[in-house]
C-alpha cells in the first residue's frame, strides 16, 4: 500500500510539473490581451476625432513592438536555458555589442556590391563566433573556478564592454567614415520592406522576426526534445542529485553560457542589419530586460524552470509595457526601467508563492494517502 501510495504521489508530481509551462504560458497570453485592451483603450480616448487608434495599427504593433522585440526574445531563449540550470547571464548586452561591433567592422571592408552569398556567411560566422567564444569563458569560469555566475558574468559584462571600447578608441560607430556595409546584408535583408503596400503603402521588416522565431524554436526543440534540455532541467531541479545520477553538470552548465553567448551574438548582428550600424553604446541595459523577459516569462531563478515559448511571450509582454509608456501613456522613458524592476521582483515573488502552495498541496495528498 505504501509502494502505490509513493507511486501515485509521484505521478501526481510529474503530471503537476509538466502541465506548469502550459499553465504559465496561457496566463502570460492573457497578461499580453489584457494589456493591448489597456492600451488600446487609453490609445482611443486620447486621439484626434477622425484619426486611426495609435496603438492599435499594423505600423505600431508591428515595426514599434514586434520587431524591437525580436532582439530581446532572441537573447531570452538563450537566457532562459542558463536560469533553467540555476545560473544567470548578465554579460549579454556587452556580448551583444562586441558581436555587433566584430560584425560591422567586418562588413564594412567588403564590396558595396557583394553578394548575399559572400557576405552573410561572414556575418554569421563572426557574430556566433564572438558570442560562442564570450560564452564559453563565461563557463568556463563560472565551472572551473566555481565562482556564482552572477559575479562571473558582473565582471565580463565589463570586460567584453571594455574590449569594445578598446577595439573601437576613435570610431565608436561602426561603420566608421566612409565606410559602408554591403547592400545585399543592410538594404536586400534588412532594411528593404517585404511586406509592400499592406496598410496604405506601409512596409515592414519580416527578417528580424524570422530569425527570432527560429531561434525559438530551436530553443524549443533543444529544451523540450533533446535530451542535453532535459539534463539542463535536472540540474536546476537539484543538482547535487543530477551530479548523483551520473551527469556531467560541468558539462551541461558550459552549454547553456555557450547558447546564451550565441544567442546575444546573432542578436546583435540582426541589430546591426537593422538599422545599418552599431554603436560601443549599443546594449547597455539589456541584460535587465532580457533577465526580466525571461523571469516573466516563467523561468524560475531558482532552476529547474522556462521554455523558449515562455521567454519570446516574456519579451512581448515586456516591450508592449515599453511601447506602452510611450504611446500611448505619454510617461517619461525612465518609468519603463521602474516598471521592468517591479515586474521581476512581482514574477519572482509569483514563483515562490506558486512553488509553496505547490509544495503544501503534495504534501497535503501524501498525508492524505
Amino acid at each position: 500500500m505504501a509502494e502505490l501510495t509513493a507511486l501515485e504521489n509521484s505521478s501526481h508530481l510529474a503530471r503537476s510539473r509538466s502541465a506548469l509551462p502550459r499553465i504559465q504560458e496561457a496566463g502570460l497570453l492573457i497578461v499580453i490581451v489584457l494589456l493591448g485592451f489597456v492600451f488600446t483603450a487609453v490609445a482611443h480616448f486620447h486621439k484626434s476625432p477622425g484619426q486611426p487608434n495609435p496603438f492599435l495599427n499594423v505600423d505600431n504593433l508591428v515595426n514599434f513592438i514586434a520587431t524591437p522585440m525580436s532582439i530581446y526574445a532572441i537573447m531570452a531563449v538563450g537566457q532562459t536555458a542558463v536560469i533553467i540550470t540555476g545560473g544567470i547571464d548578465i554579460s549579454v548586452g556587452s556580448i551583444f555589442v562586441l558581436a555587433g561591433l566584430g560584425t560591422a567592422g567586418a562588413l564594412q571592408y567588403m564590396d558595396e556590391a557583394a553578394p548575399a552569398w559572400k557576405v552573410l556567411p561572414v556575418a554569421l560566422g563572426i557574430s556566433i563566433g564572438i558570442g560562442l567564444a564570450c560564452g564559453l569563458v563565461n563557463g568556463l569560469l563560472t565551472t572551473t573556478l566555481r565562482i556564482h555566475p552572477f559575479i562571473v558574468t558582473l565582471g565580463t559584462l565589463s570586460i567584453f564592454r571594455g574590449i569594445a571600447n578598446v577595439a573601437n578608441p576613435v570610431n565608436k560607430t561602426l561603420p566608421a567614415g566612409d565606410n559602408v556595409l554591403p547592400d545585399s546584408f543592410s538594404t536586400d535583408l534588412f532594411q528593404r520592406y517585404f511586406l509592400k503596400n499592406l496598410v496604405g503603402g506601409l512596409g515592414i521588416q519580416i527578417l528580424p522576426m524570422l530569425v527570432m522565431l527560429i531561434v525559438v524554436i530551436i530553443g524549443w526543440f533543444y529544451l523540450q526534445m533533446m535530451v542535453a534540455g532535459r539534463e539542463a532541467y535536472a540540474v536546476g531541479g537539484n543538482e547535487e542529485a543530477a551530479r548523483f545520477s551520473g551527469l556531467r553538470v560541468g558539462r551541461i552548465k558550459l552549454m547553456v553560457y555557450i547558447i546564451s553567448g550565441v544567442t546575444a551574438g546573432i542578436a546583435g548582428m540582426v541589430s546591426v542589419g537593422r538599422f545599418g550600424s552599431i554603436s560601443t553604446q549599443d546594449g547597455t541595459g539589456y541584460e535587465l530586460t532580457v533577465v526580466a523577459a525571461a523571469v516573466v516569462g516563467g523561468a524560475s531563478l531558482t532552476g529547474g524552470r522556462g521554455t523558449a515559448l515562455g521567454a519570446l511571450l516574456g519579451a512581448l509582454i515586456i516591450r508592449l509595457i515599453e511601447s506602452g509608456i510611450y504611446n500611448p501613456l505619454h510617461w517619461n522613458a525612465q518609468y519603463s526601467q521602474i516598471i521592468i524592476g517591479s515586474a521581476i521582483i512581482v514574477a519572482v515573488a509569483i514563483d515562490r508563492l506558486s512553488e509553496h502552495f505547490r509544495r503544501a498541496r503534495l504534501a497535503r495528498i501524501g498525508g492524505g494517502g
